[in-house]
């Protein structure tokens, strides 16, 4: 009976544990960022339905130019985008992704990348594919086409990928995604990570084409500097 009583006491003092540190962070809440908004030209964005149903907003991030290139600092997780990068046919699109301060706003690492594909883009239907490093290093390539889809194992490792010494240091990562032909290839750091065949993307449910705007992506609660986007035609 005493072995039954302390169980029962266990389990009562189990359920007065938050539930957020039982997930041991893992299921961090997305925070707003003081003063948020996009403030780049010609620069829109779209954060995820999760954290709009949420209340959040583009307002909940920023969005800005920094040291040179494009800061970005959420907040819910965000896709941005300029209208007029778009891409066609074979191409690559490139930027160097600084965090100077490696799990600064998160509990645990999270990611942030190269957006290409995109069609429909800040619509219910819209469409795109994006290759993005943790500075753990793993990486993730995943899309929607509305709804999310993954093409890698989620966190998968790779020795090119940069890992952050610690907490608080800094990790940059080279990101780039090409259409070659018939595939589609992330580099990180010069190494390709992965390739997929354009048949595997451009379906039902997924990509409507590789064709498309081209952009970044930032998970939730991360600060990144973005150096050389650029787009060069393969």
């Amino acid at each position: 009976m005493r072995l039954i009583h302390s169980a029962v006491i266990a389990i009562a003092v189990a359920s007065l544990v938050p539930v957020a540190s039982r997930a041991q962070g893992h299921n961090d809440e997305s925070r707003a960022v003081a003063g948020g908004g996009i403030s780049v030209p010609g620069w829109t964005g779209k954060i995820d339905a999760s954290a709009e149903s949420a209340g959040q907003s583009l307002n909940s991030a920023k969005f800005f130019e920094d040291h040179g290139g494009l800061h970005a600092t959420t907040g819910p997780a965000v896709t941005y985008w300029n209208p007029a990068n778009q891409a066609t046919g074979n191409y690559t699109v490139k930027a160097t992704f600084t965090e100077p301060k490696y799990m600064d706003l998160n509990s645990h690492p999270h990611p942030y990348g190269i957006v290409i594909a995109g069609n429909d883009m800040g619509t219910a239907t819209q469409s795109y594919l994006y290759c993005a490093a943790y500075g753990s290093g793993n990486f993730i390539v995943r899309g929607f086409g509305p709804e999310p889809f993954q093409m890698n194992g989620r966190r998968e490792a790779n020795a090119a990928v940069h890992k952050a010494s610690g907490p608080g240091e800094p990790v940059t990562q080279e990101i780039a995604l090409s259409v070659k032909g018939g595939r589609v290839e992330c580099a990180i750091n010069g190494t390709v990570v992965a390739g997929y065949d354009k048949a595997a993307l451009v379906t039902a449910g997924k990509l409507r084409s590789t064709d498309g705007v081209y952009g970044l992506r930032f998970a939730h609660n991360t600060d990144v500097i973005v150096t050389g986007l650029s787009l060069t035609k393969n």
